[in-house]
């Protein structure tokens, strides 16, 4: 079995910009990196009791820049860190609004980081998705059907094109305004409705897609997570189904299971030679029962947050693979490890406590199953996971109990009010769950 070999000369700083004290995709690349010697920074916009900080791997953390920032913004928070840091890091975004401003700072930053050579605008091309239905067009990479009304008549026409119920979505999510009903994605269930939401499309900061509606179920929801190295050759990663997510149909994967599928593996590999991709990549796809195919979903620039499911049998990941190939090391060949699990803890919490139960020996445990938050060589981070996790939770009950003994609003206020506290990720879980319905075909 071929033995990594990272250069620890060279450190890594970790962006995410977004808050999100759950974000256990951070605490994996800290891991990581720092399991294989590297000095690990990270700028996440977390509070100070984040689980994250309690890791023995972390190096450092740095102020992040703040949500909303302006790229000029952003570049001089990176070059500050660059300068404590002294001298040049691989900088990897653990979100889409880090992804995108680093893909539009790439050549301005260059001095101070190593970086996939990315075309300029390449990132944002990938996840606003009215280009990506074009993109998928182009390659041949299906995906489901998608109309971009230009007036509400427009909008209704579609809607009775697509038939009922039919997915909105907002070309750019980045986009959409915190602190307001508009979420990313909703279903929607009458004509009505798609007029409305597009009548708020100057508000949202980007176009109003309708998309087909695929039904989610059992073994549907796949995922597949890469790296493409300089010389264009997809590294790492693998694909992987979601067996559970949280919120259910519609959100982050819970648990999940590295399931190769070569001729996915394939279709893959077609859409980033055909882009001239570079660097981490995180791709969301859903089976269309009608067809049996793979619709492509979301192209997310950056790692996904269940990476580590993809740890082989020389435990290369993504992140991994990225501080090897910039820094000119070899990257080993695949080493599959089919039916390994990845377990989100406090989304899934019989599912872990299955795992840590039946875990035999430490070596042989890491390659059936990881889990999110426990490691036996870093207790600190669950411990605090759950300390926060139980105070989130306890908010939330309470202010159901609050909302509870209101009185009662009118018809459509009551309404509103439910869609607003359904829709919302629970302190930054990282998606948003769809207003009236949870089983949309995307988050």
């Amino acid at each position: 079995m071929a033995v990594l070999t990272l250069d620890t000369r060279v450190p890594a700083v970790l962006l995410r910009i977004d808050r999100n004290p759950f974000h256990h995709g951070t605490l994996g690349a800290v891991r990581s990196l720092g399991r294989a010697g590297v000095e690990v920074h990270v700028a996440a916009a977390d509070s100070a009791e984040s689980p994250v900080h309690r890791s023995r791997y972390l190096y450092r953390t740095h102020a992040p820049p703040p949500p909303g920032a302006a790229l000029q913004e952003i570049a001089a928070v990176l070059r500050r860190i660059a300068h404590r840091v002294a001298r040049p890091a691989v900088l990897i975004p653990m979100d889409d609004a880090g992804a995108l401003a680093i893909g539009s700072l790439s050549r301005e930053l260059a001095d101070a980081y190593l970086l996939p050579d990315q075309a300029s605008g390449l990132a944002e091309r990938v996840a606003d998705k009215a280009t990506l239905a074009q993109l998928c067009a182009t390659a041949d990479i299906p995906h489901p059907v998608t109309l971009i009304p230009e007036s509400t008549a427009q909008a209704s026409t579609a809607v009775q094109q697509l038939g009922l119920p039919v997915v909105a979505k907002w070309s750019r999510p980045w986009l959409v305004p915190a602190g307001t009903d508009l979420r990313s994605t909703v279903l929607v269930r009458s004509a009505r409705q798609a007029q409305e939401l597009y009548r708020r499309s100057e508000e949202a900061g980007s176009r109003l897609l309708l998309q087909a509606f695929l039904p989610d179920g059992p073994g549907l929801d796949w995922f597949v997570h890469g790296y493409v190295d300089r010389a264009g050759s997809v590294r790492g990663g693998g694909a992987g189904r979601k067996h559970r997510s949280w919120p259910r149909g519609a959100g982050l994967t819970a648990v999940g299971e590295w399931t190769p599928d070569p001729g996915l593996r394939s279709c893959v590999e077609r859409l980033v030679d055909a882009l001239g991709y570079r660097g981490i990549f995180d791709l969301d796809f859903r089976v269309d029962s009608a067809t049996g195919e793979h619709c492509l979903l979301d192209f997310n620039p950056r790692p996904g947050a269940q990476f580590r499911l993809f740890a082989d049998g020389a435990d290369l990941d993504v992140v991994r693979a990225q501080h090897l190939d910039m820094t000119h090391r070899p990257l080993p060949a695949a080493a599959v490890l089919p039916g390994r699990a990845f377990v989100v803890e406090n989304y899934a919490p019989l599912s872990a406590l299955r795992a840590l139960l039946t875990a035999g020996p430490a070596a042989t445990a890491s390659h059936r199953r990881e889990l999110a938050w426990h490691a036996r060589d870093d207790l600190a981070p669950a411990f605090a996971m759950w300390v926060l996790w139980c105070r989130h939770v306890m908010r939330r009950l309470l202010g159901r109990l609050r909302r509870a003994g209101r009185p009662t609003a009118p018809a459509g206020d009551e309404v509103r009010v439910r869609m607003v506290r359904q829709a919302g990720a629970p302190d930054g879980c990282g998606r948003d769950v769809p207003i009236d319905d949870e089983r949309a075909s995307s988050c």
